[in-house]
C-alpha cells in the first residue's frame, strides 16, 4: 500500500484475480471526522485514480469499523466566517472529484455515515453497508445545513430529504436501503467482500464507454461536474 498522504491512501490490487481494483482509503481514527487536510487529501486521490490507467474500479472505503461521522466539529468551531466559507469549497471540491472519478465506483460503508459522510458516500455510483449502519444528514443538530443538500435529495426525493435534514435523525441499514441512501445492504463482516464483488463486474469492462456513460448520467443530474 502506497501512501498518497497522512489520511488518504490510494490501494491498487496487484494481483491477477483483482488486477484494475483500487481503493480510496480515508484513514484517520477514531472516526474518520473530516477536517480541509483530509478533503483535499480526497480530491488528490480521485484526481490520481481517475488518471491512473491500471484502474477499472474503485472501492470508498473507511476501514471495517466506521466509514465516517462527517466533519470534524472542533475544527470547524474555530474558523472564522471566510475560513468556514473556503472549508465548504474545500468539502464540495472533494465530493465533486469523487463523484467525477470515470470509473465505477462503490462506497463501503461501515459503522456510521453522517453528516458530511453521508454526502461523501453518496457520491459513489452505488452504496453497500453492513445492517448495522447508522446513517444522518445531521449537520442540522450542531446549527448548520448539509454542504450538499442536492445528492441526497436525488437519493431520496424532496419530501423525506427535507424530514431527513430538517430532523437531523439517525436511520438505520433497513430504512436506508427503502430509501434508495444505500443499495445493498449485507452482514457487517461481508462489507468491503460485497463492495469488491460489485466492482469485479467492470474490470474488464470497456473502460471508455463506461467513463462515457457515467459522464452522460453525471450530466442530467448536474454531479461531479
Amino acid at each position: 500500500m502506497a501512501a498518497l498522504s497522512e489520511f488518504v491512501h490510494v490501494v491498487v490490487s496487484d494481483g491477477s484475480q483483482d488486477a484494475g481494483l483500487a481503493v480510496l482509503l480515508v484513514s484517520r481514527p477514531p472516526t474518520n471526522a473530516m477536517t480541509r487536510q483530509v478533503y483535499r487529501e480526497i480530491t488528490t486521490a480521485a484526481d490520481e485514480l481517475g488518471q491512473r490507467g491500471d484502474v477499472a474500479a474503485v472501492i470508498l472505503f473507511g476501514g471495517h469499523e466506521i466509514f465516517s461521522a462527517g466533519d470534524d466539529l472542533p475544527e470547524l468551531e474555530k474558523l472564522s466566517a471566510a475560513e468556514a466559507e473556503f472549508a465548504d469549497r474545500v468539502r464540495g471540491q472533494a465530493v465533486d472529484a469523487v463523484a467525477a472519478i470515470p470509473k465505477p465506483t462503490v462506497a463501503a460503508v461501515t459503522g456510521y455515515a453522517l453528516g458530511a459522510g453521508l454526502t461523501l458516500a453518496l457520491a459513489a455510483d452505488w452504496r453497500i453497508s453492513g445492517d448495522n449502519v447508522k446513517f444522518g444528514a445531521t449537520e442540522i443538530l450542531t446549527d448548520r445545513v448539509p454542504g450538499d443538500i442536492a445528492r441526497l435529495t436525488r437519493a431520496v426525493g424532496e419530501s423525506k430529504a427535507k424530514e431527513l435534514v430538517f430532523s437531523g435523525r439517525f436511520v438505520d441499514a433497513e430504512e436506508a436501503l427503502q430509501l434508495g441512501l444505500i443499495d445493498e445492504m449485507v452482514a457487517p463482516d461481508d462489507v468491503y467482500d460485497a463492495a469488491a464483488a460489485w466492482a469485479r463486474r467492470f474490470l474488464d469492462g470497456p473502460r471508455e464507454a463506461l467513463a462515457a456513460a457515467k459522464a452522460g448520467i453525471n450530466a442530467v443530474f448536474g454531479a461531479g461536474t
